[in-house]
């Protein structure tokens, strides 16, 4: 699939390729018969030439996207100033994971990887933006397992929301089942990471009939605005609503940078933050590119992370 999309994409720019070739030939007046691509042998010179070219980048490209995907871990490190921000929180070390996908290609021994390169940052707190799993807790509690060395590398706790393939997977189940490993889940909630700072966290936007799905009023609910407040939400679109409501940080993923490029173009069309730190008002986000993967086994100009944000005061 990830192949496929790939070719396609470069077919399609091929095609514009042949679009400017002829209009070429056309704008220097070679318009009569057997000029230009109709000619039938420049045609199969061409084709020949799309042909050899769509196929040695696709392999090429495809080669560079498997490494991404399966290669070493990176680390995205960036500096956040919160407004409010107590001096002696001065430099909290905030470790963010997303759409990790444990599931049919990402394994204990993977995540694994994840939970070392988490504890040599040395994090004050863990959070978990979503997506999690692929998969039903009978099926995967043995390679989520990992996760439960968190809680001993970071003093001030660990933490998750859900994500739409959470609720897929049965969200309630994993809930129960994280809260067992260390990880505590933030349904709608807020608790208190340090004095002087917040943290909350809001269920995605899917919204099964079971529950009343994401409500950030209830999770900010009596808290003090004085105080700074980081909000967990999958989905970078909710960080709209947040900015509203005076979140001074959220920190999302779901977009996954696009994962393979070009298709980060059509993200944009559902999603109005792809990746990075973004601004609106006082309130910022950060939407990470996430640290697994969905479907194919393949990331192109979106790499993967584990982001460790360094909390100043303004």
């Amino acid at each position: 699939m990830g192949i496929g999309f790939i070719l396609t994409s470069l077919l399609l720019l091929g095609d514009v390729g042949r679009l400017f070739v002829q209009a070429g030939y056309w704008l220097s007046g070679a318009r009569g018969a057997g000029e230009g691509l109709a000619d039938p042998a420049r045609r199969l010179l061409f084709a020949r030439s799309l042909a050899a070219l769509v196929g040695t980048a696709g392999v090429g490209l495809s080669a560079l996207g498997l490494r991404e995907a399966l290669g070493a871990l990176r680390v995205k490190e960036l500096e956040v100033k919160l407004k409010g921000l107590p001096a002696a929180l001065a430099g909290l070390r905030l470790v963010q994971i997303s759409d990790v996908h444990v599931g049919p290609l990402l394994h204990q021994a993977w995540l694994t990887r994840v939970v070392e390169t988490i504890g040599a940052l040395e994090p004050d707190v863990v959070v978990i933006t979503g997506d999690l799993v692929d998969g039903s807790v009978a099926q995967l509690r043995e390679h989520v397992a990992p996760l439960a060395r968190l809680q001993h590398s970071a003093p001030r706790g660990v933490f998750f929301v859900t994500g739409n393939h959470d609720y897929y997977s049965g969200a309630d189940e994993w809930s129960a089942h994280l809260t067992t490993l260390g990880v505590r889940p933030l349904r709608n909630q807020r608790v208190e990471v340090a004095p002087g700072l917040d943290l909350a966290g809001i269920d995605d936007l899917t919204d099964p009939a079971s529950r009343s799905g994401a409500n950030l009023t209830r999770a900010l609910a009596g808290r003090d605005p004085q105080r700074p407040v980081v909000l967990l939400a999958h989905q970078p679109k909710q960080f709209l609503q947040a900015a509203q409501l005076g979140v001074d940080l959220t920190l999302s993923g779901h977009t996954h940078g696009g994962q393979i490029f070009p298709f980060t173009w059509l993200v944009r069309l559902v999603q109005p933050f792809v990746a990075g730190l973004h601004r609106v008002g006082a309130s910022q986000l950060y939407v990470s590119r996430g640290t697994g993967f969905w479907g194919p086994p393949l990331r192109l100009a979106a790499p993967a992370e584990i982001t460790l944000l360094k909390l100043q005061p303004a």
